[in-house]
């Protein structure tokens, strides 16, 4: 998305293949960095906002994290602590932060509150996750998967299966997958597919925006190659090289009780005899938190092929990725070598002249 002259991460879908790749890329070199014990700092004197309208773990850590490995700085927005939509427009605080932070990331409950927000800002926006998306998550999982890979693989190669509920994660899951020119199989129950869920939302949020899940990945699949099927039938899970899931309460836990949810997804739990239907050698990816003994068994959590806890430790890997790509893409409006030193030795001038330094 752009907007005021700048790109912004709402959407995977604004980008190519060989653009998210590049993030991806970006992501997993930064990280090899840091492990050798290199910590570059391409984030020096920048700060970030992170604006959260719901209360997260691995979001917030990460980006925190990422900021002061880089030598930047984060500022916690949480609930309440800023005027966003409420005594000030969203375009108004979108305004205010852009002359006083380098880049903006928005955790949000509907998905135009962000779309709003990047329409404002004269700085990126980073999407942190919406009720439509969460495109964070997803270069995580993408760097997941290319660290992982089956020998002799290619991505293009790969066949991931999502089990359960269509969440926003389930939908990103899917729109990247098929970007990329993977194969893509939503395998859960009628009614909980995600064009349903999607169905949902628009219910809830009549004025909001909330582009088709099915059109996109069927454009993406034209251009990539890939593929994707929502079912409820078993046998699309055979074949897979990943298998995927998430909770079953959706964005919130009192969508449905606990006896409801298990009556309706208890068939789609990832367990040894679910794994057992991928490939040889299947790994198994969640986006945490994970509800144990519902949508997942301690078995495959803790098992050699859960991928979940590096899964959770790349969305810093995303993190650092992400914010280095959208403020370096902004570099032409930087001023140049030269009048930064000018302007370094005018101010030093200025502050020796008034016996301040």
């Amino acid at each position: 998305m752009y907007a005021n002259g700048v790109r912004h991460f709402i959407d995977t879908n604004d980008f190519t293949k060989e653009e998210l790749l590049d993030i991806v890329n970006l992501s997993l070199k930064i990280k090899k960095c840091i492990k050798e014990g290199y910590y570059p700092p391409l984030m020096k004197n920048k700060t970030l906002g992170m604006i959260f309208q719901q209360s997260s773990t691995r979001t917030r850590v990460s980006f925190e994290t990422a900021m002061s490995q880089m030598g930047g700085h984060a500022q916690y927005l949480g609930p309440g602590m800023i005027q966003l939509g409420g005594h000030e427009t969203i375009g108004d605080t979108g305004k205010v932060l852009s002359q006083l932070i380098d880049i903006v990331m928005s955790r949000v409950i509907a998905h135009q509150t962000v779309v709003d927000l990047a329409e404002a800002c004269s700085i990126p926006v980073l999407n942190g996750m919406s009720d439509w998306n969460h495109p964070t998550q997803e270069i995580g999982d993408i760097c997941t998967i290319v660290e992982n890979l089956p020998r002799g693989k290619k991505l293009e190669d790969c066949k991931v299966v999502f089990a359960g509920d269509g969440t926003q994660v389930c939908a990103s899951l899917g729109m990247i997958c098929t970007k990329l020119g993977m194969k893509f199989v939503q395998y859960g129950p009628k009614g909980k597919w995600i064009q349903d869920n999607l169905e949902g939302l628009k219910a809830l949020n009549p004025n909001g925006d909330y582009p088709d899940y099915i059109k996109i990945m069927e454009e993406n699949c034209k251009v990539s190659g890939g593929s994707f099927e929502i079912t409820d039938d078993r046998e699309a899970v055979k074949g897979a090289d990943f298998i995927y899931t998430d909770v079953w309460y959706g964005l919130y836990e009192s969508e449905m009780s606990e006896e409801e949810r298990i009556a309706l997804f208890k068939d789609y739990q990832v367990n040894r005899e679910l794994m057992q239907l991928g490939n040889i050698g299947c790994k198994f990816m969640h986006c945490l938190p994970a509800t144990r003994g519902e949508d997942v068994t301690d078995e495959v959590a803790d098992s050699d092929s859960s991928l979940c806890w590096d899964e959770a430790g790349n969305r810093l890997t995303a993190m650092r990725g992400l914010l280095v790509y959208f403020t370096q893409y902004q570099r032409e409006n930087d001023t140049t070598d030269l009048r930064k030193e000018a302007v370094k030795e005018e101010l030093e001038m200025f502050m020796d002249e008034r016996g301040l330094i």
